[in-house]
């Protein structure tokens, strides 16, 4: 074997990124992300590495979102020893949602216990705040564009992916005995033109590519996000309602939040109070400001031009009683809080108490996987099951594709064309079957390009380059 690939998550799925990179006697592991959605995906994150953990040589991250980054503490825990690489602003972010992370699966296994409804005795959780500080003990920074030696026959480099902040596709080089090969991980990409994020940086020439397909199948359409948030918002304000906006807490929430302060600010929706109810949320902003000059951020937008992200008129709500305290404000009013997919968090209690209104809205900003409680709104379920309790819907439900972070196919296609020559294969992974078949479709009628889509658990040995 010279170089080759083992897809051990987010394939013919969106969730657990978990590539295995083999060159020669080097390996390195590209994300380690934690399984999320349908039960029978969460409960692989309890089964060992199908690889020893002490293997590879490093990891590298793409970006912060647990789906990329949720398992490491586990890993760290079973053996491995090496740098986990990723830019800085990554590196920060992910230190909050691992954090986080931890906190809610002890809090979750403690309650476990005490109610006695877990299948194990005693529950425990996937890990602990204890491993998530080991695991962040072995962070390093990585630059954009700065070339990295993270094996004895691999080297690496991170480009701008335009997702989030700090979050980058990654080019490996690989230089096996009997052949090398030149592979990039897209991660997650970004759109073009979008407010907050900048551009994706153009693809490098390579000899393979592993792509995401999260919207292989479909195009975020055309109109402006701004025009369909006013269309969407401004009526359910006019009468008063209250907007909840179940929001991911890094850079969804930020971007929610900077476009509802323009169309304020241009008189295209009401003067109405928006609140960001997640500490998470909240942290994550100060990480935004933090980074405002990024390349990783669009330099466009008047916002660059100060120290903050948000004007004083976006009301944060760190804790449980500033929470609590929206319980009692009547409309016009939009809350932004988190978890995206209605999966848990202080949207739950949002959702309880504002779902029954007709007067209100529910609206979906980002992608909902199977087996959360936003897909069943998404398929237009009038009942969720809320901390025990069926909750009926009757406030209206919006689902906003133009905010999503994601490239959509036509933006993916754009993307491999602004490599100076074509990859000879492309990998399609994260990604549903659908649009994951869709996009391979695409891929060979219009770029001409063998696409292959690899199942769970498969290696790939990348001789074929080498012989043809």
């Amino acid at each position: 074997m010279t170089v080759s690939i083992g897809f051990f998550g987010a394939a013919g799925t969106v969730t657990g990124s978990k590539y295995l990179v083999r060159s020669g006697d080097s390996s390195v592991l590209i994300d380690c992300g934690m399984f999320q959605g349908e039960k029978r995906l969460r409960e692989l994150n309890w089964q060992p590495a199908p690889f020893r953990a002490s293997e590879p040589s490093a990891a590298l991250l793409t970006h912060a979102h647990v789906d990329h980054s949720g398992l490491l503490p586990r890993f760290v825990r079973e053996g491995f020893r090496g740098p986990i690489y990723a830019t800085p602003a990554t590196g920060e972010v992910a230190g909050i949602l691992l954090r986080d992370s931890a906190r809610l699966q002890e809090e979750d296994a403690e309650y476990a216990n005490r109610k006695g409804y877990s299948r194990h005795h005693p529950a425990l959780p996937l890990y602990t705040e204890k491993d998530v500080e080991r695991a962040l003990g072995h962070f390093r920074q990585a630059q954009y564009r700065q070339e990295l030696k993270v094996a004895p026959e691999i080297s690496a480099r991170f480009l701008n992916a335009g997702h989030i902040l700090g979050s980058a596709f990654i080019e490996l080089t690989c230089r096996a005995p009997h052949g090398g090969a030149r592979i990039v991980f897209s991660g997650d990409l970004g759109r073009y033109g979008a407010p907050l994020h900048s551009d994706p940086d153009p693809l490098p020439e390579c000899d393979v590519l592993v792509m995401e397909s999260t919207y292989g199948d479909r195009d975020h359409g055309d109109a402006p996000i701004a025009d369909q948030i006013e269309e969407t918002f401004k009526p359910v304000l006019e009468r008063r309602g209250t907007i909840l906006v179940p929001a991911f807490a890094v850079a969804r929430a930020q971007l929610v939040a900077l476009i509802l302060r323009d169309l304020i600010g241009n008189g295209r929706l009401p003067e109405v109070p928006i609140h960001i109810d997640s500490p998470m949320a909240s942290d994550v902003t100060s990480i935004y400001n933090h980074y405002i000059k990024s390349e990783s951020l669009d330099q466009g937008i008047p916002f660059t031009n100060s120290r903050s992200l948000f004007p004083a008129n976006v009301r944060f709500h760190r804790t449980v009683r500033e929470s609590q305290a929206l319980n009692g404000l009547p409309g016009p009013r939009i809350i932004i809080s988190s978890s995206g997919m209605l999966a848990g968090g202080r949207v739950l209690h949002h959702l309880k108490r504002l779902a029954g209104d007709r007067e209100n809205l529910i609206a979906l900003v980002g992608y909902q996987a199977a087996g959360t409680r936003g897909r069943d709104l998404v398929e237009g379920r009038r009942q969720v099951k809320v901390h025990g309790e069926m909750v009926q819907i009757n406030a209206r439900v919006a689902n906003l594709h133009g905010l999503s972070a994601h490239a959509d196919r036509g933006e993916l296609i754009r993307w491999v064309k602004t490599a100076p020559k074509p990859p000879r294969a492309i990998y399609l992974v994260h990604g549903d079957v659908e649009p994951r078949d869709a996009m391979k479709d695409l891929i060979e009628r219009e770029l001409g390009i063998a696409a292959v889509t690899p199942a769970m658990g498969e290696e790939h040995d990348l001789g074929w380059l080498f012989r043809s």
